[in-house]
């Protein structure tokens, strides 16, 4: 085959990998700013639905309380709490969107937090991750619960709606009181939340109201 013919192909052949090169990299932009305006879509991100007693007041998405990444399964429940008595559900939602700042350069949330009177808020969408459980960060959803004093426990109001949001937890994600409801000791050994830890007994019986409670729900659901 004479040379410059052999020439003339291996141009003709070559010539349309830069056009191909540029679409590739114009598509791979075009997804990029895509993925960005849905990460950062804040209060309108996707979620499950959740019970009407539920305020949603979602976090905008940072790298210190609300990270975006995506929570791929839920093996848990894990309850916390605020550590700092008398501070009502909106004050610790606060609290998480000033860390946003990266003042403080703490990371930390939750997915939900329970009031002083029984008001529930939500702050992180159930299909992200919240900065609450630390290693069982990536496959649990976090409660915080509200205390009226240095004790930690938890007042009646604020006790029986975190037994109704803990148990429509467990039937949403298939999950069993018992093994799949846990302390924040349980992941790290700290003391949260304190009398449930000081006082294991009440612990037991938490779990236990949170196993009636799917049964009142479930049957409340069948006769509705």
């Amino acid at each position: 085959m004479p040379e410059p013919y052999r020439r003339r192909r291996r141009r003709r052949r070559d010539g349309p990998a830069v056009p191909l090169l540029l679409g590739a990299v114009l598509l791979c932009l075009t997804a990029a700013v895509v993925w960005v305006l849905l990460r950062d879509r804040g209060p309108e991100a996707e979620d499950v639905p959740v019970p009407e007693y539920v305020e949603k007041d979602y976090l905008t998405v940072n790298p210190y309380s609300r990270p975006g990444d995506a929570l791929e399964e839920i093996n848990g429940v894990v309850i916390h709490y605020v550590g700092n008595p008398g501070t009502t559900a909106h004050a610790n939602r606060n609290y998480f969107a000033s860390l946003a700042s990266g003042r403080e350069n703490t990371y930390a949330s939750s997915h939900f937090i329970v009031g002083l009177d029984g008001e529930v808020i939500q702050c992180v969408p159930l299909t992200e991750i919240a900065y609450a459980s630390n290693t069982r960060n990536g496959d649990t959803v976090s409660i915080e619960v509200c205390h009226p004093d240095e004790t930690g426990e938890f007042s009646p109001v604020t006790y029986d709606r975190t037994v109704e949001l803990t148990a429509w937890l467990c039937r949403e994600f298939k999950l069993d009181p018992e093994t799949d409801v846990i302390r924040h000791y349980d992941v790290t050994g700290k003391e949260c939340p304190r009398y449930y830890v000081e006082h294991p007994e009440a612990w037991d019986a938490f779990r236990a109201d949170v196993a009636s409670e799917m049964e009142r729900q479930k049957e409340a659901e069948k006769n509705s």
